[in-house]
């Protein structure tokens, strides 16, 4: 019940202050810190539809299944065949499962940003103590780890059931460190592209539709057009093509320097200088998707 307070004022003004009952907070200050890993935390369990309905739930761990069943498919043929090694290396499954990649990126990127655009919540959270920066920072590590999840989990299985089949240790080992460090950078790059294309819209329809158009033409045609080159014996354009899709940048780098496969039209993959460049290309993508998102959001916050 709000209370009046009269005040001491000249004859004739009848100001008034009203207690309507509003307590300050007197607690703890946590600060930035706790406040971005509260964000990091909240985006990464909602990429899983942890804390949600079963609803949001259903897609995201339907394509974790997706992606680790065949993986231990593969290890149970190894093991009944008794293989002495893995019918796809660890590097490779992900190339092989980007499809299911890109459509976890398209549903996932939306989501974590794209309610906060709807509903006009981020200058809320650039208020105080959060600012810029840090929200950016924490979207942008939250929807990384969880590409990670999805895309080491499958290898995981593989290594644990090579191990189980009684393969070569250190071969194994090795392969399984190159595929966790192809999926890391895999992770960073397509949650960055993700974050910026569905930065852009509130609308999540349509920053599904953006992503997978992004991440999946840009593969066809880049696959299109190496098919072509190394049909006319241009062998030397195959790999300076795949520098422009996300999905062939990562298969460079990992048949070039992680030891992997070439998936590229006559096995024509980068050199180790050409993969290199791939990498290059991959560390200034990621930078640059940060900044973007920087300055949307930059923008937004006003």
């Amino acid at each position: 019940m709000a209370v009046e307070h009269p005040l001491a004022t000249p004859a004739g003004d009848q100001s008034r202050i009203h207690d309507i009952g509003y307590r300050g907070y007197d607690g703890p200050r946590l600060g930035r810190a706790y406040a971005r890993m509260s964000l990091y935390s909240q985006t990464l369990r909602g990429s899983y539809g942890l804390g949600r309905s079963v609803k949001s739930k259903a897609l995201p761990m339907l394509l974790f299944a997706v992606m680790c069943v065949p993986a231990a498919i593969m290890v149970a043929v190894a093991v009944a065949t008794k293989a002495h090694d893995l019918p796809v290396s660890y590097t490779r499954y992900a190339i092989i499962m980007q499809a299911v990649i890109s459509l976890y990126v398209a549903s996932q990127a939306p989501q974590a940003v794209s309610r906060d655009l709807r509903f006009k919540t981020i200058p809320l959270y650039f208020s105080r103590p959060i600012e810029t920066a840090d929200y950016v920072q924490a979207k942008f590590a939250a929807l990384a780890s969880a590409m990670f999840i999805l895309t080491g989990a499958p290898l995981a299985v593989l290594y644990v059931g090579a191990l189980l089949s009684k393969m070569d240790f250190g071969h194994q080992t090795k392969g399984f460190g190159q595929g966790l460090l192809s999926v890391a950078l895999l992770s960073l790059l397509f949650a960055g592209i993700g974050l910026v294309i569905a930065a852009v819209t509130p609308r999540r329809g349509f920053g599904i539709a953006a992503v997978i158009a992004v991440l999946i033409i840009s593969y066809g045609a880049v696959s299109t057009l190496q098919a072509i080159a190394d049909a006319q014996d241009s062998t030397g354009a195959v790999p300076w093509i795949g520098l422009f899709s996300p999905v062939t940048l990562i298969g460079g780098v990992s048949s070039a320097l992680l030891g992997g496969t070439s998936a590229f039209p006559g096995g024509h993959g980068p050199s180790h200088a050409q993969g290199a460049v791939y990498l290059l290309v991959i560390v200034g993508l990621i930078a640059a998707c940060y900044g973007l998102l920087l300055r949307r959001y930059k923008k937004v916050g006003l």
